[in-house]
């Protein structure tokens, strides 16, 4: 009957095939398993602390419970795998193949995702804090490989350049994280928060943001046409050089945000709150600002060509060398 310490000698002996096997409970802490396969084996709570599981293959294996903090797993094939409630703490999985894995409520605190491959992967419930996602794929494709994060923590997580177009990352915990140059076109990210994140020269077209807490967040020269921010949360935001072409901004939280040379064209500001805002070289050519409080706002040289602001709040606004809806210039 097979147990750990065979399963070690048959593999010191060349023995590399474990397919299917049941190992649940093995205790291989520490182990060289380089290569080894694992596909469809019953891993449910081994102990696999530290192994070495380099480019080990572990299609549809059930990892359920297992204890794989500080393991590496780079390269490793986990297409399908079960690893609900898995200890990866601290765990190397750069480049390895994550498609369509149970990952839900897994402990991946500090783990290593450097250009992982986690289409259709679920996330939902994990603990990413301090994770490295850089150049990993979550994105949607074809409406099946959808990465589904809903109420996952990733505080503090760096995504920098990951894709994650169609995402599924409502009510995600983004607080601080590093999310510069990620694609999420279409994403998901209503009720998300993401204060503090950043998000600099991030792709967010079509993004809904609905609801979503983005205070204090840095949008410098993200690209954010046609999103969804209505009720977002964007005090004190930093949205210098942002694409918002068409975005709906409708009663979003704006006060003190920092929108010099925004590009605002179309936008649908109505009854959004702006006061203190600074809009300065700004662009809200055709922008719909139906009862927007613009108090205090400084809106010099920015461009309000055809903007309906007739019912907007401008009491104390700078609007000197700014384009007014008629084409004349204030002084």
């Amino acid at each position: 009957m097979l147990n750990a310490a065979i399963l070690l000698r048959e593999y010191e002996a060349g023995e590399t095939n474990f397919q299917a096997e049941n190992l649940a409970g093995f205790n291989l802490a520490k182990a060289d398993l380089i290569g080894i396969n694992f596909a469809q084996a019953n891993l449910h709570s081994a102990v696999l602390v530290l192994a070495y599981l380099n480019r080990a293959k572990l299609t549809k294996a059930n990892l359920t419970a297992t204890k794989l903090s500080g393991a590496n797993l780079s390269q490793a094939d986990l297409v399908g795998a079960t690893l609900r409630d898995a200890d990866l703490h601290g765990a190397i999985l750069q480049g390895a193949d994550l498609r369509s894995a149970d990952l839900t409520l897994a402990n991946l605190l500090d783990v290593n995702l450097i250009d992982a491959d986690l289409r259709h992967a679920d996330l939902a419930g994990a603990n990413l804090t301090g994770a490295c996602l850089r150049g990993a794929n979550l994105r949607e494709e074809n409406r099946h490989y959808v990465a589904n994060l809903r109420g996952a923590v990733l505080r503090k997580a760096d995504l920098r350049g990951a894709n994650l177009t169609g995402a599924d990352l409502a009510r995600v915990d983004l607080r601080g994280a590093n999310l510069s140059e990620v694609t999420l076109r279409g994403a998901d990210l209503s009720g998300a928060d993401l204060s503090e994140a950043n998000l600099s020269g991030a792709l967010l077209t079509e993004a809904n943001l609905m609801q979503a807490n983005l205070r204090a967040a840095n949008l410098q020269n993200a690209k954010l046409e046609r999103a969804v921010l209505t009720e977002a949360d964007l005090a004190s935001v930093n949205l210098q050089g942002a694409l918002l072409s068409d975005a709906k901004l409708t009663k979003a939280h704006l006060a003190r945000a920092n929108l010099t040379q925004a590009r605002l064209g179309r936008a649908d500001l109505s009854r959004a709150n702006l006061r203190e805002a600074v809009l300065q070289e700004a662009n809200l050519t055709d922008a719909y600002l139906a009862r927007t409080n613009l108090t205090n706002a400084d809106l010099r040289d920015a461009i309000l060509t055809r903007a309906e602001i007739s019912s907007a709040n401008l009491t104390g606004a700078l609007l000197q060398g700014c384009t007014l809806p008629d084409g004349r210039i204030s002084d």
